[in-house]
């Protein structure tokens, strides 16, 4: 479970990144872009871990 963990902060982390690279290079960000960030590391954090099935 703890990998799980790791590979969605790392997800969400890359999420960041690359929309930071985006925006700083930006003099005006709309809330619309700014709110898609958000949306998209809020269900990298939610999502459920996917728990292996028994074989």
């Amino acid at each position: 479970m703890t990998d799980t963990n790791e590979a969605v902060i790392t997800e969400a982390l890359t999420v960041i990144d690359k929309a930071l690279a985006q925006m700083m290079s930006r003099e005006l960000v709309s809330t619309g872009e700014v709110t898609d960030v958000l949306l998209d590391v809020r269900t990298l954090l939610t999502t459920p871990a996917k728990t292996p099935t028994p074989a």
